[in-house]
Order: C-alpha cells, then sequence, then structure tokens
C-alpha cells in the first residue's frame, strides 16, 4: 500500500512541474517579444532620425553572390546582394568618405547619385525616407506579436509540450478571452509583418 501511494503522489506532481516548465517558457517569449520591440524602435524610426543624410556618387556597382546547401535536399541555393561604391558627401557637409559603400536595389551606371544615409562611421544605406525607416519598424513590431501571443498562452495554461494531456489541460485553462486576445494578436502579427515587408520593398 505504501508503495502503490508513493507512486500516485510522483505521478501527481508532474504535471504539477510541467505547469512551471511552461509558465517560464512563456516568460522567455514575452521578453523575446520585447526585444524584438526595441530592435524595431532602433533599427527603424531611432536609426532614421539619428542618422546624416547625403548623397552617394557611384563609383561602380558589384554583385555578391554566396551559395548556401539546401536541407532538403542536396542543391545549393544562391543569393545575391547589390553593392554600390562611391563617395559619400553629407548634405551639410560634415562628413564625405572617399570609400563609402552601400547595398543598393540596383546596380547602378558610374557617376549616378544614390540618396543614402550615414548611420555610424563606416555604416551606408540607402534613403527610403521615413515611410521605409517606420516600415522596419513595424516589421519587427508586428513580428513581435506573434511570441507575445504564445507567450501569454505559455504563461496562462502552463503548456509545455507534455503530449495529449498537456494539450488537453492547457486547452481547458484557456479562457475564451485569452484564446481570443491570442487569435488577435497572432492574426495581425502575421498580417502587418506582410503588409511593413510591402511597403519597405515598394519605399
Amino acid at each position: 500500500m505504501t508503495q502503490v501511494h508513493g507512486n500516485a503522489a510522483t505521478n501527481a506532481t508532474a504535471p504539477g512541474e510541467r505547469t512551471g516548465l511552461g509558465r517560464l517558457i512563456g516568460a522567455g517569449l514575452i521578453l523575446v517579444s520585447l526585444v524584438l520591440l526595441a530592435l524595431g524602435a532602433f533599427l527603424g524610426p531611432y536609426r532614421y532620425a539619428t542618422s546624416t543624410p547625403g548623397k552617394l556618387t557611384v563609383q561602380t556597382c558589384t554583385v555578391d553572390y554566396k551559395y548556401r546547401s539546401s536541407t532538403s535536399s542536396s542543391s545549393r541555393k544562391r543569393t545575391k546582394t547589390r553593392w554600390c561604391y562611391g563617395t559619400f558627401t553629407a548634405a551639410d557637409g560634415s562628413a564625405k568618405d572617399l570609400n563609402a559603400e552601400l547595398k543598393s536595389d540596383a546596380l547602378y551606371p558610374r557617376g549616378h547619385v544614390i540618396e543614402a544615409r550615414k548611420s555610424g562611421d563606416t555604416s551606408y544605406q540607402q534613403d527610403h525616407g521615413w515611410v521605409g525607416a517606420i516600415a522596419v519598424g513595424c516589421a519587427w513590431w508586428f513580428a513581435a506579436l506573434v511570441p507575445l501571443a504564445i507567450g501569454l498562452f505559455f504563461t496562462a495554461t502552463g503548456f509545455a509540450f507534455g503530449g495529449p494531456s498537456d494539450v488537453h489541460r492547457a486547452g481547458q485553462a484557456a479562457s475564451q478571452g485569452l484564446l481570443r486576445t491570442i487569435y488577435v494578436l497572432t492574426a495581425t502579427g502575421v498580417i502587418g509583418f506582410v503588409i511593413s515587408m510591402l511597403v519597405m520593398f515598394f519605399a
């Protein structure tokens, strides 16, 4: 009788341990979402507002090809990045760099002038205006909603990938209001991210 009682007690503590692990995972996902929100603010509006506007006069443009093996097959995927090199001159005359380089959306001929911004000692990017900067920030912000939604579910229910029984228990623990909030956050995040990427592409 004592042995049976001990096994029952051991089994009874397992769901509680999984619940604690699920809440820990949820807290981590919420932290990830906060980091993504901060990155969006930094890489979008903040970096644009603190960068130096100017123009880059193209000397030459090249294409950088990189190959990577596909995990699903033996084929190799090729990615290409366009780079333009030339002289960057700040609009207010505060900076001039004869060896500036930036990622470009096209291969421009020698002498072409690109609207650019300097965001570091040797860091340059094309100037897509405030619309492009806000779109960058929004892409990160909307992406943050997905781990936030999952993190809220894990934290509230203690779900920890414990199999069918854990799924059933988490489903019972989740209220309709929580599920509705998670669906709205996830849908908003995915749709907003796609729209932000389209704006970035066409800006």
